[in-house]
């Protein structure tokens, strides 16, 4: 029996539909010997293992600029860049793997260089740049919120899983299965995360994450949906009901980490 790989997760960035399309059809295809490749949705707050960019768009490459700690990039198209690896097209798939395959040796490398050190792992606190109306520069980001984290789910299983990543002492973790319970705690108490199990019965996440954003002082919560295979994330009714994003189900450790060092005050912690 083959051991289950672990998903590379890959960013599109700048590019048109129909060449997202393409892309995400040739990384589906990708060798099976190789690595398995899911592109994440635009909405993801995952952290990327690897960026595709359209060279030609000036906003992707303003997102790689912006970022302090930028994951390896493949750069498609456009005028060459010394930061960033180039592929110009036409191009065949194998060229295609062949880069990605590098650039992921390359973060391998640079992961195990910090966990060796004993570094901290730095999350992105910028999803996409944030322009400034004059200059184009990025605005100063708002501090995260501080309060707890409050997940919404069938049982406290991952509530304690959670508890024991980050430390009792960094955060403040608590779990309920109830919707007007979950309602209830966050408008009595302080709370910087709310994280929804989309599969939890009885719960209906948009319609939580509405009754959640509607109380007052609510703004700077953060509503962050865990989506397994079986449920199809519908954008329009997230962004209706204030959710901030997803995380697909399974979510590994070092996503969850940068998520919560993103929107909460959790602080940076070693590798």
């Amino acid at each position: 029996m083959h051991a289950q790989k672990t998903p590379t997760a890959v960013r599109l960035l700048g590019f048109s539909p129909c060449a997202t399309a393409h892309l995400a059809s040739l990384l589906a295809g990708a060798p099976r010997s190789g690595p398995l490749y899911a592109c994440l949705h635009e909405d993801s707050l995952q952290e990327p293992d690897i960026v595709l960019a359209d060279g030609t768009s000036p906003a992707a490459l303003a997102w790689l600029d912006g970022m302090r700690c930028p994951p390896p990039a493949l750069v498609i198209g456009g005028m060459a860049r010394a930061s960033y690896t180039q592929l110009s097209p036409p191009f065949e798939p194998d060229e295609l793997y062949a880069c990605m395959a590098k650039l992921l040796a390359e973060r391998h490398r640079a992961l195990a260089l910090l966990s060796a050190r004993g570094e901290p792992l730095l999350a992105e606190r910028r999803r996409r740049p944030r322009l400034g109306p004059d200059a184009g520069c990025p605005s100063e980001r708002q501090p995260p919120r501080d309060g707890k984290v409050l997940i919404v789910d069938k049982g406290g299983a991952f509530r304690d899983h959670l508890a024991g990543l980050v430390g009792p002492s960094r955060l403040a973790i608590a779990w309920t299965d109830s919707a007007p319970m979950a309602v209830r705690l966050c408008d009595e108490t302080p709370v910087s995360v709310a994280m929804i199990n989309t599969a939890a019965p009885g719960i209906d996440p948009y319609g939580l994450s509405r009754d959640i954003k509607a109380q007052q002082g609510a703004e700077k919560t953060a509503v962050v949906l865990l989506v397994g295979r079986t449920f199809t994330y519908d954008s329009t009714l997230a962004h209706g009901a204030g959710v901030r994003g997803l995380l697909d189900k399974p979510v590994g450790d070092r996503s969850l980490v940068c998520m919560l060092q993103r929107l909460t005050s959790l602080p940076e912690m070693p590798a």
